[in-house]
C-alpha cells in the first residue's frame, strides 16, 4: 500500500514539474543558407506573455511563432489525469557559418515565470549543389508575403533599416559604346530585411531609345555574398538602351518606394497569433539607384545611302512572280534580318522601272528583345504594278551598316529580278501605255488619272434623304434596337443576381464538400490537405460574400465577419485556422501540425459563421 502511495506521489510531482517548465528544441548543426526549426514547448495550456531574446544577428527570421497545441487524458483506478502542452515554432535560417547560441526565452505558465536554457547550433557549409532554401516570391499584394513565403529576412525595425540593409546596384554591360550601340542595363535588389513590394520606373532618357525586358512578376531570390556579407539578391529590371546622341550621356538614379514588413516587438506572440498573424509592421523605405555614365562616340565618314543600322546584318529578297500582264500587281518582300538597333532602321531603297506604279512598302516587324539587343528580322513588302509592254530589270537592293565586330561600314545586298510584262486586258491603263511614250509613263502617278469607265448612280438636286421612307425604316430599327438592348440588358442582371445568391446559398455546402476531400487526400500527401483546406476556407468567404478570391486576405475576412455579426471569438478561430494552413504549406513544420484537430478547428469556424 505504501509502494503503491509512493507511485502516485512521484507521479503527482512529475506533472506539477513538467507544467511548469519551458524547453527548446533546435539543432545541433545546420548548413548556411537552409532552413531549421527551434520549438519551445511548455507543459501547460495556461500560458502567456511569451518572450524570445535576441537572436544572433547572423540569423535570418523566416516565420514564427506558429503555436500548436496538445492536450491528453489517462486514467488511473477511476482517476482521470489531463495533460497539456503547447508549442512555439520558429522559422529560421543562418547566415553565416560558425557557432551561435540560441537565448533563453520567458513565459508565464500558470501564473508564474519560468525560463528555458540556451541552445547551441553549429552551422557549417552547405553542400555544393544544395537548394539554398531562399527561394520565393516577392510580388506586391502577395498575402503570404508577411507569413514568411518571401525569402528570410533579419528581424529589424523600420528605423535599423540602413543603405547597407536594403539597396539596389545599377550595371551596364558596356559604359563606352558606339552610336546606337545597345547597352543593356541591370537594376538587381540587396536585401537583409523582409522587402514584400517595390515600385519604380525607369524614367524618359533624353538620347536614347529605351525598351525594357520582360522579367517574370513572381521575383525568385537567391543568396550573393557582396562585400563579405550573404544578401538574398533578385533581378528586378532590365533596360536595353540605344544612344542616339554622342558625347558624355547620364542614365539618371531611379527612385524606388519599397514597403518593408518588420516584427512588431510590443505585440505579444500569443496576442499576435490569436488575432491573426498580425505580428508585422509595414514600414514604406525608398530606395536611390544610382545613376551611370555612358561615354558615346560618333559614327564618323557615314556613307551616303547608311542605312542607320549598327549591329550584325544580313538581306535577302523574293519576288512573288516574275512573267505577268500590264496592270497586274506584283509584290517584291526585302528581309533584313539579324542582331542591332533593328527597330531604327530606314526603309531600304527599291529602284523598280519607270513604267511601274509603285506603293508604300508595308512593314511587318518580327523581332525580340533579348539582353544583347534586338533579334529577329523586319520585313518590307513593296507593290507595283507596271504600266507598259517590255521586259524590266529590279536591280539589288543594297543595305549599308556599321558592324560592331570590325568597326567597319559593311554592305549586303539581295539578288536582281529580271521580269516579263505581258499585254493586259483592253480597255484598262494598260491599252493606254501601249500608244504612249515609256518616258510619258513616267508621269502617270504625278499630273494624268486613269480614265473612269463605268458610269455613277445619279439623284436628283431636290430629293433629300430627310423625311424620306429610308430614313423612317432607319429610325424605327434604331428603336428597335434600343428596346432589345435593354431587354437583354436586364434578362442578364437578373440572372447575374440569381448566380450570386444561389453561390451564396451553396458556400456551406461547398466549404464541407472541400473538408470531405481533404480529409481523403490526407494520406496521400499531406500538402493537398492543407492546401484543400485553406481553399474551402478562402471559398467560404469568396462565395457567402460575393468577394473575389484574389482580394481576400487576412484583414479582409476579419474586416467582413465582423461586419456581418460575427462573434469575435468564430472569428478569431476563422483566422487562426487560416494562419495554421499557412504555416503549414510554407514551413517545415507541417508535420508537427495535428490534421485531424485542423480540420476540426476549420469545420467548426465556419458553421459558427454559417449559424450567424
Amino acid at each position: 500500500m505504501k509502494r503503491i502511495l509512493l507511485i502516485h506521489l512521484l507521479t503527482l510531482c512529475t506533472l506539477v514539474l513538467s507544467a511548469q517548465s519551458l524547453t527548446l528544441s533546435a539543432p545541433q548543426q545546420v548548413a548556411a543558407g537552409q532552413r531549421f526549426n527551434i520549438a519551445f514547448t511548455v507543459n501547460t495550456d495556461n500560458a502567456r506573455d511569451f518572450k524570445l531574446g535576441k537572436l544572433p544577428e547572423e540569423f535570418y527570421l523566416v516565420y514564427g511563432p506558429s503555436t500548436s497545441q496538445q492536450s491528453s487524458y489517462s486514467v488511473m483506478n477511476g482517476k482521470t489525469t489531463k495533460s497539456a502542452s503547447i508549442t512555439l515554432t520558429y522559422v529560421l535560417m543562418a547566415e553565416k557559418t560558425g557557432t551561435y547560441t540560441i537565448p533563453a526565452a520567458t513565459i508565464v505558465a500558470d501564473g508564474k515565470t519560468i525560463s528555458s536554457k540556451p541552445a547551441s547550433v553549429s552551422v557549417v557549409d552547405a553542400p555544393k549543389g544544395s537548394s539554398s532554401g531562399a527561394s520565393s516570391g516577392a510580388s506586391a499584394g502577395n498575402r503570404n508575403s508577411r507569413a514568411g513565403t518571401s525569402a528570410s529576412r533579419r528581424q529589424t525595425t523600420g528605423s535599423d533599416i540602413s543603405g547597407s540593409d536594403l539597396f539596389i546596384r545599377v550595371s551596364a554591360n558596356k559604359r563606352k559604346v558606339t552610336e546606337q550601340e545597345p547597352i543593356l542595363l541591370t537594376y538587381k535588389v540587396y536585401t537583409l530585411v523582409n522587402l514584400t513590394q517595390l515600385d519604380g520606373k525607369m524614367p524618359d532618357l533624353k538620347g536614347f531609345h529605351t525598351q525594357e525586358i520582360d522579367l517574370p512578376q513572381q521575383k525568385s531570390f537567391h543568396i550573393e555574398q557582396f562585400n563579405g556579407r550573404n544578401y538574398h539578391t533578385v533581378t528586378w529590371r532590365q533596360y536595353v538602351v540605344f544612344p542616339q546622341q554622342t558625347g558624355k550621356l547620364q542614365i539618371p538614379s531611379i527612385t524606388f518606394n519599397g514597403i518593408v514588413a518588420v516584427e512588431d516587438r510590443s505585440v505579444d506572440p500569443w496576442e499576435a497569433i490569436f488575432n491573426g498573424g498580425a505580428g508585422y509592421i509595414e514600414v514604406k523605405k525608398q530606395i536611390v539607384a544610382p545613376g551611370v555614365d555612358i561615354e558615346v562616340t560618333p559614327l564618323s565618314n557615314k556613307p551616303s545611302d547608311f542605312s542607320g543600322g549598327v549591329g550584325r546584318f544580313n538581306i535577302t529578297a523574293s519576288l512573288d512572280r516574275q512573267e505577268l500582264k500590264t496592270n497586274e500587281p506584283l509584290k517584291l518582300q526585302v528581309t533584313v534580318s539579324g542582331q542591332g538597333n533593328l527597330k531604327l532602321l530606314k526603309e531600304p531603297i527599291v529602284e523598280f522601272p519607270k513604267d511601274f506604279d509603285r506603293y508604300d512598302a508595308k512593314m511587318t516587324d518580327k523581332t525580340r528583345l533579348t539582353v544583347n539587343g534586338v533579334e529577329g528580322s523586319v520585313v518590307y513588302e513593296y507593290l507595283a504594278v507596271p504600266r507598259h509592254v517590255g521586259d524590266y530589270d529590279i536591280p539589288a537592293v543594297r543595305f549599308v551598316y556599321y558592324d560592331l565586330d570590325s568597326h567597319t561600314y559593311k554592305t549586303v545586298s539581295t539578288q536582281s529580278f529580271h521580269v516579263s510584262v505581258a499585254k493586259g486586258e483592253d480597255g484598262g491603263p494598260g491599252v493606254v501605255a501601249d500608244y504612249t511614250n515609256k518616258e510619258d509613263v513616267a508621269l502617270l502617278a504625278k499630273d494624268i488619272r486613269h480614265i473612269k469607265l463605268h458610269h455613277d448612280s445619279l439623284r436628283r438636286s431636290d430629293e433629300h434623304f430627310f423625311g424620306s421612307a429610308v430614313y423612317w425604316c432607319l429610325l424605327g430599327a434604331i428603336l428597335v434596337l434600343f428596346v432589345l438592348i435593354a431587354a437583354l440588358t436586364w434578362r442578364h442582371m437578373s440572372h447575374s443576381a440569381d448566380f450570386t445568391r444561389r453561390r451564396a446559398s451553396k458556400a456551406y455546402k461547398t466549404a464541407m464538400r472541400r473538408l470531405r476531400d481533404a480529409s481523403r487526400r490526407r494520406k496521400s500527401s499531406a500538402d493537398d490537405f492543407f492546401a484543400e483546406v485553406l481553399k474551402a476556407l478562402f471559398g467560404y468567404v469568396a462565395d457567402k460574400f460575393n468577394i473575389p478570391a484574389e482580394d481576400l486576405s487576412h484583414d479582409v475576412i476579419r474586416q467582413q465577419l465582423t461586419d456581418s455579426g460575427v462573434a469575435p471569438e468564430t472569428v478569431d478561430l476563422y483566422i487562426r485556422a487560416i494562419s495554421q494552413c499557412e504555416f503549414a504549406q510554407y514551413a517545415s513544420a507541417a508535420g508537427d501540425i495535428d490534421a485531424d484537430a485542423l480540420s476540426r478547428m476549420a469545420e467548426e469556424a465556419i458553421e459558427g459563421v454559417e449559424k450567424r
